[in-house]
C-alpha cells in the first residue's frame, strides 16, 4: 500500500503544492523580517545622527561675551624729549629689557647724545663771541654817552664864555667910542677942532657897534642852534649805541640759550624712570597687516615726542573690550563683570564696566561695515602676576534669573520672524513648535513659553531640516518686511512714550530664516545664515530667505530657475520683482537664484532708507540673523 501512495498521481501533485505553499511563506516571513530590520536600522542611523539635550530649569546669566586686552588705567608714559636734527631721529644705545620692574630714579633708555656734543662745542664758541661782541657795544654807547656830556659840559661853555667875552670887549668899545664922539662934538662946537675928527669918532662908534651886534649874532647862533644841532647828532650817536648792545645782548641771550637747549638734550639722552613700576615697550605694528613698524630695541630710531616705554601702574589694571554695535546698548557703566585671563589657565577675575565710549572705534580699509566700541572693564584687586597686554576674556552680567527655563541656541530655529524648535517626544516621534525667546547668552536662550521643562530638543538643525514642518507665510514676502517694518516704528514710538530698560531687553536671536541654526553669540553678519532679525521682530527678512521661499514656492521642476510659466502663476507684486531681475541680469526669459537674490537685496536696501526704516545692529540689519 505504502508503495501504492507514493506512486499516486494526486498524491504527488498534493505533496508539491503543499511545498509551494510552504516555500512561499518562508519567504514572505523572511521578506518581512528584512524590511523590518532595514526600516529599523535606518531609523537607528536616524537616531544616532540627532544630537538631543532636554529643556531644563536653572540659573541663567545673560552675559555679553568679549575678548578684550589688559592695560592700566594710569600709564606713566616716557616719551623721547630730544629733538630731531635735520629731520632724521636719535639712535637708541641701550634700553631696559622689558618686563623689568624698576624704581624711581632708575635708568631706562640711553640715547645717542654724539651729535649734540659736537654741537655743544660749536655753540660754546659762538656765545664767546657773542659776549665779545656785547662788551664792544656796550663800551660804544659810554662813548657816545661821554662824547655828549663832554660837548655840553666843555666845547659848548668854552665857546659861549668866548663869545660872551668878546661881546663884553665890544660893549667897552662901543661905549669909549661913544664917549669920544660926545667930547669931540663939545669941542667943535667951541671951535678947539675941526669937523673931520668929529667925522673920525662917528665912524668908530659904527664900528663898535658892528663888533657887538656880531659877537651878539654868534653867541645866539651857539646857543639856540649849533648846541640844539650837536645835541642831536650825540643823543643818535648813543641811540645807535644803545641799539647795537642791544642786539647783541639778544644775540648772546638766543647763543646762551641755545647752549642751555643743547645741554638739556644732551642731560635727555638718559632716561630714568620718573615713578615705580614694571616696563612696557612702546613697539607699534601696522594697522594693515601687523607687521611691526617700529620696536624698541638698539639702534632704532626715535623722533621726537615718540613713546618709548610706558610703566603702567599695576595695581590700577582694566581690561579693553570692543563690543559690537548690535550688543553695546546693553552694556552700561557699573555693571558686574568676570574677567579670564588666557595667560593664566583657571585665573578668573572680578570686574566693572568703567566706561562705554559714545563713539565707534576707527576701522581699516578691509574692516567690515559693523561698528565696535571700546569698552573699559575695570579689574578689582588685580594679582600682581598679570601684565598689561593680556588677552583676556570678558563676561559682562547684563541680567540674571536665579531659575530660568532654558534651553540651547543651536536648537533654535527663526523662519520669518517667528521661532521654532524641533521636539522629540517620548513616542519617538518630532514636533515643530513655536517657542517665545527671552533674553540669550552665547550658549542659552531663556524659553517664556513652546516647550516644557525636560523634553527634548534637536540641537543640530541644519542637518536636518526636512524632520521640520515649518508654516507657510500667508503674506508674500514684501507684505511680511513691510509689516515687520511697521511694527518696528511702533515699538519706537512706544519706547519714545517712556524710558525702557536695556538690561531685561532680549539679545540678538540665535536663528536664521531659511538656513539653519546660528551659531553661538552670533550677532549681525557674524551669525550662521541669512535670516531675519531676533525674536523681537526687530529685522527684516533677509534677501536669501525671500528667494528661498519664492523658490520654494514657484519653482515647480526644482530646477533652479524660474521659467517664464512660472514666473506667471506669481501674484503682481512677485512677478513684477522676477521680471525685474531678469532685465538686470541676463534678460533671457528665466531668472536664476542669483539673479533673484541679487533684485530682492536692492529692494531690501531701498525699504531700510525710507524714513523710519532703517535697522541698526541690534535689529539684524538684513545682513545676517542676530
Amino acid at each position: 500500500m505504502a508503495l501504492s501512495s507514493i506512486s499516486d498521481p494526486a498524491a504527488r501533485r498534493g505533496g508539491i503544492v503543499f511545498s509551494l505553499l510552504l516555500l512561499l511563506c518562508v519567504a514572505s516571513v523572511a521578506a518581512g523580517g528584512y524590511y523590518y530590520y532595514q526600516g529599523s536600522a535606518e531609523e537607528g542611523v536616524r537616531e544616532s545622527e540627532l544630537i538631543l539635550q532636554p529643556v531644563s530649569r536653572g540659573r541663567f546669566d545673560h552675559v555679553v561675551l568679549e575678548q578684550g586686552e589688559i592695560e592700566s588705567s594710569s600709564n606713566t608714559e616716557i616719551i623721547c624729549e630730544v629733538e630731531s636734527r635735520g629731520g632724521a631721529g636719535t639712535a637708541i644705545l641701550w634700553v631696559i629689557d622689558e618686563g623689568s620692574r624698576v624704581e624711581k630714579g632708575e635708568k631706562l633708555v640711553e640715547l645717542d647724545s654724539s651729535q649734540l656734543e659736537t654741537e655743544l662745542k660749536q655753540q660754546k664758541i659762538i656765545v664767546s663771541n657773542a659776549q665779545a661782541a656785547l662788551s664792544s657795544a656796550e663800551a660804544t654807547v659810554k662813548q657816545a654817552t661821554i662824547a655828549r656830556q663832554e660837548y655840553l659840559q666843555g666845547t659848548y661853555t668854552t665857546e659861549e664864555k668866548a663869545i660872551e667875552s668878546e661881546i663884553a670887549v665890544a660893549e667897552q668899545e662901543l661905549r669909549k667910542a661913544q664917549l669920544n664922539l660926545r667930547s669931540t662934538e663939545r669941542m667943535v662946537a667951541k671951535g678947539l677942532v675941526n669937523s673931520l675928527q668929529m667925522t673920525g669918532d662917528q665912524f668908530g662908534v659904527v664900528n663898535a657897534q658892528s663888533v657887538l651886534e656880531a659877537a651878539r649874532g654868534r653867541l645866539k647862533v651857539l646857543q639856540e642852534l649849533t648846541r640844539e644841532k650837536m645835541l642831536v647828532q650825540f643823543d643818535s650817536d648813543i641811540n645807535a649805541a644803545q641799539a647795537a648792545q642791544e642786539a647783541a645782548r639778544s644775540t648772546l641771550l638766543e647763543e646762551q640759550e641755545k647752549l642751555a637747549d643743547l645741554e638739556q638734550q644732551i642731560t635727555a639722552c638718559v632716561i630714568y624712570a620718573p615713578s615705580d613700576g614694571v616696563v612696557v615697550h612702546s613697539n607699534r605694528y601696522s594697522s594693515r597687516g601687523g607687521n611691526a613698524e617700529f620696536v624698541v630695541e638698539p639702534g632704532a630710531i626715535v623722533r621726537e615726542r615718540q613713546a618709548i616705554i610706558q610703566l603702567p601702574d599695576p595695581s590700577k589694571m582694566q581690561v579693553v573690550a570692543k563690543i559690537n554695535e548690535s550688543r553695546i546698548t546693553l552694556v552700561r557703566e557699573g555693571m558686574p563683570a568676570r574677567i579670564r585671563v588666557d595667560a593664566a589657565a583657571g585665573m578668573e577675575l572680578l570686574g566693572r564696566v568703567k566706561k562705554v565710549n559714545r563713539y565707534a572705534e576707527p576701522g581699516s580699509w578691509f574692516s567690515s561695515s559693523i561698528k565696535e566700541y571700546a569698552c573699559a572693564i575695570e579689574i578689582v584687586d588685580p594679582p600682581d602676576d598679570i601684565r598689561t597686554g593680556m588677552t583676556a576674556e570678558v563676561r559682562i552680567f547684563v541680567e540674571q534669573q536665579p531659575d530660568a527655563l532654558q534651553m540651547p541656541i543651536q536648537g533654535i530655529y527663526e523662519h520669518f520672524g517667528d521661532t521654532f524648535t524641533l521636539v522629540r517626544t517620548p513616542q519617538g516621534k518630532f514636533e515643530t513648535r513655536e517657542v517665545d525667546i527671552g533674553a540669550t547668552n552665547d550658549s542659552m536662550a531663556t524659553i517664556r513659553g513652546g516647550v516644557e521643562d525636560g523634553e527634548l530638543v534637536v540641537l543640530n538643525l541644519r542637518s536636518h531640516l526636512d524632520l521640520m514642518n515649518l508654516p507657510t507665510p500667508e503674506e508674500s514676502p514684501e507684505e511680511l518686511l513691510a509689516a515687520q517694518l511697521e511694527n518696528r516704528r511702533s515699538g519706537e514710538a512706544a519706547d519714545a512714550d517712556g524710558p525702557s530698560d536695556a538690561s531685561s531687553r532680549p539679545a540678538a536671536s540665535p536663528g536664521a530664516a531659511g538656513a539653519g541654526a546660528a551659531s553661538p553669540g552670533a550677532a549681525g553678519a557674524g551669525a550662521a545664515g541669512a535670516g531675519a532679525a531676533g525674536p523681537g521682530g526687530g529685522g527684516p527678512p533677509s534677501a536669501a530667505a525671500m528667494v528661498a521661499t519664492t523658490f520654494e514656492k514657484f519653482d515647480t521642476d526644482a530646477d533652479g530657475t524660474l521659467s517664464s510659466e512660472e514666473i506667471a502663476a506669481m501674484d503682481e507684486r512677485a512677478k513684477r520683482r522676477a521680471e525685474g531681475a531678469d532685465s538686470d541680469g541676463d534678460g533671457d526669459g528665466k531668472v536664476s537664484r542669483s539673479e533673484l537674490t541679487s533684485a530682492t537685496a536692492k529692494f531690501v536696501a531701498r525699504l531700510q532708507q525710507q524714513p523710519g526704516g532703517g535697522f541698526s545692529g541690534n535689529d539684524g540689519g538684513g545682513s545676517g540673523a542676530q
